[in-house]
């Protein structure tokens, strides 16, 4: 009777499931956005989630489920999913190695300004250095601070544009909005796009 009456789970092959078909309910396959590994679409500005911390994908997927967060495509998708699978999807998302493609050097010649502002801030204006919270190469800190280095560069701006105009508010103490709301347009492009040449080092296990 303990058995019957203990909350549902999901496991780590039905989160798969989800991944490659949905989840039946309305939720849409999130391979379609984010690429069989996990690692999104860089044209399309869809980001990776492979290797990402699973608190905070937990906390983006009840943020767009609820409102909190707001996007057309992940908030209905996350209202149709329920809150076991919420969580399973986001350990099946942690635990799948970062893609190796990630883990290359940068090609691009560093814009100056850009690794200014990332690295050193600018504190005539109240900017603090981004890696003071995403750590050094912007690989990311636990479930609050996730990594800047192997997003896109399309993805990155669309973030900081989203703090800058109140879209996206689900920042601890709101420190993203204040940071964006420095930033010209012309640094929004600029910073993102270094860090989206920022390797990350890939996870044991990758291909």
């Amino acid at each position: 009777m303990l058995a019957l009456l203990a909350p549902l789970t999901v496991r780590a092959t039905d989160a798969a499931t989800i991944t490659r078909q949905g989840n039946g309910k309305g939720a849409a396959p999130c391979m379609a956005c984010h690429g069989t590994d996990g690692g999104g679409m860089a044209i399309n500005g869809y980001p990776r989630l492979a290797g990402l911390d699973a608190t905070y994908i937990r906390r983006q997927l009840d943020d767009f489920a609820n409102g909190t967060r707001s996007n057309p495509v992940m908030q209905p998708n996350a209202s149709a999913l329920d809150a076991n699978e919420r969580a399973a999807l986001a350990e099946y998302y942690s635990a799948l190695p970062v893609p190796a493609r990630f883990a290359k050097p940068p090609v691009a010649k560093p814009d100056a300004g850009a690794e200014r502002l990332a690295v050193r801030g600018d504190w005539s204006r109240g900017l603090p250095a981004c890696v003071q919270c995403h750590a050094p190469g912007g690989v990311g800190v636990g479930p609050n601070f996730p990594p800047l280095a192997g997003q896109s560069a399309a993805y990155i701006a669309s973030q900081l544009r989203a703090w800058q105009q109140g879209m996206r508010r689900n920042d601890p103490l709101q420190l993203m909005q204040h940071v964006a709301q420095r930033l010209t347009p012309q640094e929004v492009e600029a910073v993102a796009g270094w860090f989206g040449e920022q390797p990350l080092p890939a996870r044991e296990g990758a291909p």
